[in-house]
């Protein structure tokens, strides 16, 4: 796709966070069931059906923009998810394993705060409202996860590691 305009790298944005979080869909549950902190795979229950739901608003502002989300891949989210793999494989102990399971999550969600971060401003710049609220909602979320996992990494999962040293 050639950027000729503001609106198509707008455009490429959502196609890139689209790719993102359908892959996303894939790869969280294989997190949760590599998780053995309770509140750790609870956490990536939970975002799983937020990012069905960001899948979901993405599709309506694709809709709203009358363009298609398909055929991109994000090369990115590719690797993230991975490295991410690679830590599931790996022989560790549960809590260590954990403690890398939230720095891959974390990785995640900075790519994804970066992208919507983008998505949004450029919204706001080209002026359509509707979106960049929606992708803001999403931004939102996003941080919130992120903070999440680091409260989550500092008030438990982290002693627990640190503690089979």
């Amino acid at each position: 796709m050639k950027l000729n305009t503001l609106n198509d790298l707008f455009v490429q944005e959502l196609k890139d966070l689209y790719s993102a979080e359908t892959q996303l869909v894939k790869a969280l549950p294989k997190m949760a069931r590599a998780a053995s902190n309770e509140e750790l795979r609870s956490g990536f229950e939970e975002h799983l059906e937020q990012t069905r739901n960001h899948v979901t608003r993405l599709e309506s502002i694709a809709k709203a923009g009358d363009f298609k989300l398909a055929g991109h891949r994000c090369k990115a989210m590719e690797g993230l998810i991975a490295e991410g793999s690679e830590l599931i494989s790996e022989d560790a102990e549960d809590a260590v394993r954990d403690a890398g399971l939230i720095g891959a999550a974390q990785r995640v969600e900075h790519y994804e705060i970066a992208g919507y971060g983008t998505a949004r401003a450029l919204a706001i710049r080209l002026g359509y409202d509707d979106a960049a609220d929606t992708l803001g909602q999403t931004l939102d979320e996003e941080k919130e996860t992120n903070d999440k996992l680091t409260d989550l990494a500092t008030s438990t999962v982290n002693e627990e590691a640190a503690a089979l040293a």
